[in-house]
């Protein structure tokens, strides 16, 4: 089997940042796939799965409600491995072009009140929420693209390509 493309990114040199993951045609349109990655894999703590939960209720509500955006958001998921979310936006961006969305996204979970949607009829887990990890978390990120934001590590993945000898053998080369 072939390796899919997210997996071809270098685990081990992703620093948090926005990045392109992967572009789909559909049709006649494209729709991107963005990496929006909080944690460094397999060097630091995962984010609380509670708060996890709670930053994908609060920036998917904050997301599908920006009045320059709400039209373009097709998707904002957490990843399995807890370390960043998913955004799927129609159309082709550079991460750099929707970094002022994100930042304010993250920024805006300081002012949330309470979880929305975060009830038994809304939500398939209602009692699994962190909203003070999640301003945490947010605050946290947020801060850290303010800090880096001229810097091209943020918004561009570290590859690997899989290697393979004349005897069949695969090795992986950042």
């Amino acid at each position: 089997m072939e390796l899919i493309q997210s997996f071809s990114v270098d685990h081990t040199a992703i620093v948090p940042g926005i990045f392109v993951s992967r572009v789909d045609t559909i049709g006649s349109g494209t729709a991107t796939t963005y990496d929006i990655r909080l944690k460094k894999p397999n060097r630091e703590p995962v984010i609380d799965v509670a708060a996890m939960h709670s930053l994908e209720h609060i920036i998917a509500t904050y997301l599908r409600n920006d009045p320059d955006w709400k039209d373009e958001v097709i998707y904002w998921g957490p990843m399995g491995c807890l370390t960043g979310f998913y955004l799927i936006l129609k159309g082709t961006r550079s991460p750099r072009e929707i970094y002022d969305l994100l930042l304010s996204a993250f920024k805006s979970v300081d002012d949330a009140q309470v979880v929305l949607g975060a009830t038994a009829v809304n939500c398939g887990h209602y009692l699994m929420h962190n909203l003070g990890m999640a301003k945490w978390y947010a605050a946290e990120f947020a801060s850290y693209l303010e800090a880096n934001a001229g810097k091209d590590e943020i918004f561009e993945y570290p590859r690997t390509e899989r290697l393979v000898t004349d005897e069949g053998q695969q090795f992986f080369d950042s």
